[in-house]
């Protein structure tokens, strides 16, 4: 069963910081996380595209996922990112983060790639079949040059463990799409 906590309110994408010879710097992670914590933030992203996620190594990544969900301890809720160009990649970040304690997911769509609706489609379903974390998806065009449709959220809300979304397409009328297409079905989406 998926874990039940409350993303309301302002949650941080964190940045990852490095030390000057390119290693990350956890002691500087966890001045920052302390400080978004006492600044009210509430709940956190780490390894999303603000913390240039696809040039984290795959060790970064999970050391970064791993050391915010330590460092947090249960105060605000830990949203993972998990996102990759390459499902496999992205199934295993998942199961990475549900197995260091993280709350949920941030998936963007998969970069440079530029999959159909379909394909788009079967790469989120893929990765939210993989844990029972909550998933939030992460639509921004202008970082993975292609748009997640109205139509495809629609049917990627059918999916229990696909929760919400992040949109980054300045289409405000967006919400209003996903309401008519969902109807009084719940979801977060």
């Amino acid at each position: 069963m998926a874990r039940n906590k409350d993303f309301n309110g302002s949650l941080t994408a964190l940045l990852t910081p490095f030390r000057d010879d390119g290693t990350v710097d956890l002691a500087a992670l966890e001045r920052f996380i302390d400080w978004q914590i006492d600044q009210g933030t509430a709940g956190l992203i780490p390894a999303g595209t603000t913390g240039e996620s696809p040039t984290l190594t795959h060790d970064e990544h999970a050391l970064v996922v791993a050391h915010t969900v330590k460092i947090s301890g249960g105060r605000v809720p830990v949203m993972a990112g998990a996102g990759s160009n390459s499902t496999h990649e992205a199934i295993g970040m998942a199961r990475h983060a549900k197995a260091v304690g993280a709350d949920a997911l941030l998936v963007v769509a998969p970069y440079y790639n530029k999959p159909t609706q379909e394909g788009l489609y079967r790469h989120f379903m893929l990765v939210a079949d993989a844990t029972d974390l909550p998933l939030y998806v992460y639509n921004v065009p202008g970082r993975s040059v292609v748009e997640i449709l109205p139509e495809t959220m629609a049917r990627l809300a059918q999916h229990p463990n696909i929760v919400g979304t992040k949109d980054a397409t300045a289409n405000l009328s967006r919400p209003l799409q996903l309401r008519q297409l969902l109807g009084d079905q719940p979801s977060h989406c």
